[in-house]
C-alpha cells in the first residue's frame, strides 16, 4: 500500500521559519507560554495569546515564553473597536450586572461584579509598541484589521502579520491592506469568531469558505476549524491551505490552562453540546453549552464586547475555583477529538507522523 508523500516546505514554513506549517492556535485563557514552547519544540509555530491584556501583562507573558524557547513564536492580539460608554450602555450594564449576580446567587455562588466605571479596557494600539520593543516578529490578530499606521510600524520592524477572516470579503480587505498570511476560520472552529465586516455572523463552513478565499486572494492561507487528524489536515491542504492551525486538539494537553474538571467536561461532550453563544463575552464563540448560556442567550442581558466579557470575568473566576462547569466558558470546535493529556509536542508530532504515514487507498 502506498503512503502519502507530503512536502511540508512551502511559503508558510518559509515566512514563519518552522519545520512544519502547523500552528498551535492562540486560545486566550487556554494557551500558555509552556504550550507555545512545546509547539516550537515540535518544529511547529507556537502562539501566545495576549488578547486585550495590559502592556505590563503582555511584557510578562512574552518574556515568560522567551525563557522557555529560543525559537520564534506568534503573539496574538484582539483588534476590535471599543464601543463608547454611553448613558444607555451604563443602564444596560447595571441591569445585566444585577441579573447575573442574581443568577449566581440562585446557583449558590456569591459574586460581586465590577461597576462599569471601574473597568480597565485596553486598546490594541497600546500593545503595538510593546510588540516592537520585545522584538515579536510574528503577530496574528482577530476581531478586525489593524489600522494602516500599525501595519506600517510592524512591517518596518520586519514583522510577519497574520490576519483572521470568516468570509471572502474579509480576506480581500486583509490582503489589500498588506497582511502577509490569512487565517481562514470556518463556522465549525472553536472559540471566538474572527469576523469583523458586519454584525451578522457569516455562517460559512470552513471547507466551503477555504477554496473560495483561495480563489480570491494571492497570499498564503492557514486554515482553522476542525483539523484534528490526518484526513482533516489533508482535506484543508487539498482545498488550498498551506498552513494548519490546531486548537481543540490541544485543549486536554499537559500545557493547557484548563483545569481537570473542564477537560473532563470536554471529554464527555457530545456533538449537540457544542453551540455558538454570545453569553460570556458579547461576541459569538463556539463552546460547550451550559446553564449560564441557556439562561443568558435568549435574553437582553448581553452587552457589547468587551463589556460583557469584563462583567462575566469575576463570575468565571469564582466558578473555576468552585469547579462549576455551568458558569465557565469552555470553548471547543465541532470536531471532538479524544482531548489527549499528552504534551503539546507529542500531540503535534503524532499528527505530523500520522499524516506522513497515511495510506493511499
Amino acid at each position: 500500500m502506498n503512503h502519502t508523500t507530503i512536502n511540508w516546505n512551502n511559503q508558510v514554513t518559509h515566512l514563519l521559519e518552522t519545520q512544519y506549517p502547523v500552528i498551535q492556535a492562540p486560545m486566550f485563557g487556554v494557551s500558555t507560554p509552556a504550550m507555545a514552547a512545546a509547539a516550537a519544540k515540535a518544529g511547529c509555530l507556537g502562539s501566545l495569546p495576549l488578547g486585550d491584556l495590559s502592556v505590563d501583562d503582555c511584557i510578562t507573558a512574552i518574556r515568560s515564553t522567551k525563557q522557555l524557547t529560543d525559537k520564534k513564536f506568534a503573539v496574538n492580539i484582539f483588534v476590535n473597536e471599543i464601543p463608547e460608554i454611553t448613558d444607555s450602555l451604563k443602564i444596560q450594564y447595571a441591569e445585566t450586572k444585577k441579573f447575573i449576580e442574581k443568577l449566581a446567587t440562585d446557583h449558590h455562588m456569591n459574586v460581586d461584579l465590577p461597576e462599569i466605571d471601574t473597568l480597565k479596557v485596553s486598546s490594541y494600539h497600546d500593545q503595538i509598541d510593546v510588540l516592537i520593543s520585545e522584538n515579536c516578529k510574528i503577530v496574528s490578530f482577530t476581531f478586525g484589521n489593524l489600522d494602516q499606521q500599525s501595519i506600517e510600524k510592524l512591517k518596518n520592524n520586519g514583522t510577519i502579520l497574520i490576519g483572521t477572516c470568516t468570509s471572502v470579503e474579509e480576506a480581500i480587505i486583509l490582503e489589500k491592506s498588506g497582511i502577509d498570511i490569512i487565517c481562514v476560520q470556518g463556522i465549525e472552529a472553536g472559540g471566538h469568531r474572527g469576523r469583523f465586516t458586519n454584525d451578522n455572523i457569516p455562517e460559512i463552513g470552513g471547507f466551503s469558505l477555504l477554496p473560495q478565499v483561495y480563489d480570491a486572494v494571492n497570499v498564503p492561507l492557514l486554515f482553522a476549524g476542525g483539523i484534528y487528524d490526518t484526513k482533516t489536515l489533508l482535506a484543508a491542504k487539498t482545498l488550498g491551505a498551506q498552513g494548519f492551525q490546531v486548537g481543540s486538539l490541544l485543549l486536554g494537553s499537559a500545557e493547557s490552562a484548563l483545569k481537570e474538571f473542564e477537560k473532563e467536561r470536554l471529554r464527555n461532550a457530545k456533538e449537540n453540546d457544542i453551540i455558538l453563544t454570545k453569553s460570556f463575552s458579547g461576541k459569538y464563540a463556539r463552546g460547550v453549552q451550559n446553564a449560564f448560556m441557556k439562561a443568558i442567550d435568549s435574553t437582553e442581558y448581553i452587552l457589547p464586547y468587551p463589556y460583557q466579557n469584563k462583567l462575566t470575568a469575576g463570575l468565571r473566576k469564582i466558578a473555576k475555583l468552585n469547579e462549576n462547569a455551568d458558569f465557565v466558558s469552555i470553548w471547543a470546535g465541532q470536531s471532538l477529538p479524544a482531548f489527549s493529556e499528552k504534551s503539546t509536542e507529542d500531540i503535534l508530532l503524532n499528527l505530523i507522523k500520522e499524516t506522513e504515514n497515511y495510506p493511499l487507498k
